[in-house]
């Protein structure tokens, strides 16, 4: 690396059911970073996938709760090093890259470099996975912003300042998606590093599933978006409320000027509902919207607090 420094670095590895790659993964991140200390993270594994880990030398801890989200939140809890290397146990990811985007992260003191996952193998990421991705990382990118290309990579590089300052409130797959805005809430400055991706192993099948998964990430978008950006969101439903309302209202307040009735009672009181709905709508946007402000400012506090100097080895608590 080109840091006079020698920082300690971690390689944390979800893992479920992966016990025909994860020796391949140990072996080529001990021998890529042999500075390094490994954590392969289980969670409820029902193959050789702990078995496998330990045979190769790895630092093996149990993940109860199901998800990668619940794991990577027992990761960046329990593992203390200045620098963090997240992989997935797939053996699908070039670890032979995991030098470069260290020393990219130190060179240009960035807090996250994601690993932009380049493939030719049709094998190694469906067209379907392809479309998701995109579809996905635009939306975070129109509502977020910043200039992700792969969001949804499970190959990442962090700083200790990321990694104690990250809530991880996400149980599933969505996790790359929270770990990609809670970098754009913050302004952290991070990078990308183009890196091979691979086919998986035979034997080896992937845990993701494209329609269900897609649609848990959609869902946490929408709810990073109501939480991080309240008065946009709820502005835009007291927009919605507005405007159908007012157009119910427009033709019975133009007949009550007419005449002086109130005809269809039951759309006069309809509209009239959705207006105050909307202005209620509206205020909670504005409300909330100083109370995301205060989380962001704790959340700030909580990244800046965290030192920059080495520590020693990575180890566990």
């Amino acid at each position: 690396m080109n840091s006079k420094e020698n920082p300690s670095i971690a390689v944390v590895i979800p893992c479920y059911n992966e016990g025909v790659s994860i020796s391949k993964v140990i072996s080529d991140f001990r021998n890529a970073l042999p500075e390094a200390a490994i954590f392969v993270f289980d969670n409820n594994s029902r193959d050789n996938t702990i078995a496998e880990a330990k045979k190769a030398g790895a630092q093996v801890y149990s993940v109860k709760e199901q998800g990668k989200g619940n794991v990577v939140r027992r990761m960046f809890a329990n593992v203390n090093a200045d620098i963090y290397v997240m992989v997935d146990g797939d053996a699908t990811y070039d670890a032979s890259c995991s030098p470069m985007m260290i020393d990219k992260l130190i060179a240009e003191r960035l807090d996250m470099v994601v690993g932009v996952r380049k493939h030719e193998d049709e094998q190694a990421y469906r067209p379907g996975h392809t479309f998701g991705n995109k579809m996905l990382t635009g939306c975070v990118k129109s509502i977020f912003g910043g200039n992700f290309s792969d969001m949804l990579s499970g190959y990442r590089v962090f700083s200790s300042r990321y990694a104690k300052s990250f809530p991880a409130m996400a149980r599933g797959f969505e996790t790359e998606t929270e770990l990609t805005v809670h970098a754009l809430e913050l302004r952290m400055p991070y990078g990308e590093f183009l890196t091979p991706y691979g086919a998986r192993m035979e034997g080896s099948s992937s845990k993701l599933s494209t329609y269900k998964d897609g649609l848990k990430i959609l869902k946490m978008i929408i709810k990073l978006y109501s939480s991080e950006r309240p008065l946009a969101f709820f502005g835009i439903i007291a927009a919605i409320l507005f405007v159908v309302g007012f157009t119910l209202a427009l033709p019975l307040a133009s007949y009550y000027f007419e005449t002086g009735l109130v005809p269809r009672l039951p759309t006069a009181l309809l509209s009239t509902g959705l207006v105050i709905v909307s202005s209620f709508s509206f205020l909670a946007g504005l409300i909330l919207e100083n109370v995301t402000l205060t989380r962001r400012e704790i959340k700030r506090l909580a990244y800046l607090s965290c030192s920059l100097l080495p520590r020693g080895n990575g180890s566990v608590e």
